[in-house]
């Protein structure tokens, strides 16, 4: 394997063109277990020459993971940077980088203004909200605060409704609300200074996964996907989705392109039956990549045409420990299951996508949770 270690400054002439950091540290909640182990899901990304910064402690996986990519027939850059340390952007300014969101910490060495700014500013969704009022968006109606203190009296919203924090991360700030007594529970949950939102509950339990890809300059449709989910939780996505409502968010795409959006981003949109016929109601705006985002460009690679993609439970703490034979993808087939959130593992938990009709889904599905 080609393994580099942080004291090769700069990089050898690359074949790729890009260095791909997906380092997740820097933009979720510390509750979140077994943050440090999710770079390694961007390999899937990368192209035979580029580069891929992963964390050091999902290492040991690295023999077994590029096995699996080897038998399956995914190319994938065998340059594996094992440090996740944002300064390989600035001593490599021949490449472009990919990252999984871009925060301050990235623009202290790439320096992209424009595009720090587009996300720091839609990542709000209080932004967001009056955006999507601003360019005639069909959105929930939605009442945006400064502060929880703003909001008054708690009798005077329709119910059920949802609090959220304007800016949140992995689902956390944000309350489903029955009455006044849970929302009041809710707001005392809430830091007092910060922005907020009360948004009425649309009645659906079908949301899609809208995402877009921009490159050089260009604005490109890449997936609708359907959300996967368990009670209230995300599980997973599914494609191909029954609607792709490309024009419920397409407005806001070409804004942020023009902003100076990069990479790819995605919309949370929900599927609402009305008098009037089908409503698509954007949610929110993921200005980054997103629990779609790897699936969606593992299945184009491997020209994958049906798939759920799923976070699963494991109690083994290794590739090595799984057992794939007799299910794992078959490019003649083109059905079987392909781990895409492999370092994760040493947390007992695993990403993959299982390629088929639903019915094949639904088999692999059940044979793979009895061998995790």
């Amino acid at each position: 394997m080609n393994a580099l270690n942080k004291s090769v400054f700069p990089l050898a002439e690359p074949q790729g063109k890009t260095i791909f950091n997906h380092d997740i540290m820097h933009c979720t909640s510390d509750d979140v277990i077994g943050n440090e182990f999710y770079s390694g899901r961007a390999l899937c990304l990368t192209q035979p020459g580029d580069f891929i910064q992963m964390h050091p402690h999902i290492s040991s996986e690295w023999p077994y993971i590029t096995e699996h990519y080897d038998r399956i027939g995914l190319y994938y850059s065998h340059n594996a940077i094992w440090d996740v340390s944002y300064r390989y952007f600035m001593e490599n300014p021949q490449l472009e980088p990919s990252v999984f969101f871009y925060s301050t910490a990235v623009d202290v060495v790439v320096h992209d203004r424009k595009w720090y700014d587009v996300v720091h500013y839609i990542n709000s969704k209080n932004n967001f909200m009056d955006l999507a009022d601003q360019l005639g968006l069909d959105i929930p109606q939605t009442y945006r605060f400064d502060s929880k203190g703003k909001v008054g009296d708690v009798n005077a919203f329709q119910y059920p409704c949802y609090v959220k924090a304007a800016i949140s991360v992995s689902g956390t700030g944000i309350f489903r609300c029955a009455d006044p007594e849970e929302l009041h529970e809710a707001l005392n949950q809430l830091e007092p200074e910060i922005p907020i939102q009360i948004q009425e509950e649309i009645k659906t339990n079908l949301f899609l996964n809208v995402q877009y890809e921009i490159k050089n300059h260009k604005l490109h449709r890449l997936a609708v996907t359907v959300q996967v989910l368990k009670g209230y939780a995300h599980q997973g996505n599914r494609f191909p989705a029954s609607y792709e409502p490309w024009a419920s968010v397409e407005p806001m795409a070409e804004w942020m392109m023009e902003q100076g959006m990069q990479g790819i981003f995605a919309f949370d949109v929900g599927v609402v039956e009305s008098e009037q016929g089908l409503r698509f109601m954007p949610i929110e705006c993921n200005p980054r990549y997103n629990g779609a985002s790897y699936p969606t460009v593992l299945a184009n690679k491997l020209e994958i045409t049906e798939w759920v993609a799923l976070n699963m439970d494991t109690k083994a703490r290794s590739l090595s420990d799984i057992n794939l034979s007799g299910i794992e993808f078959d490019p003649l087939t083109n059905e079987g299951v392909v781990i895409f959130n492999w370092g994760c593992i040493h947390a007992g938990k695993l990403g993959v996508l299982i390629a088929g009709d639903i019915q094949i889904q639904n088999v692999l599905t059940s044979e793979l949770e009895s061998r995790l």
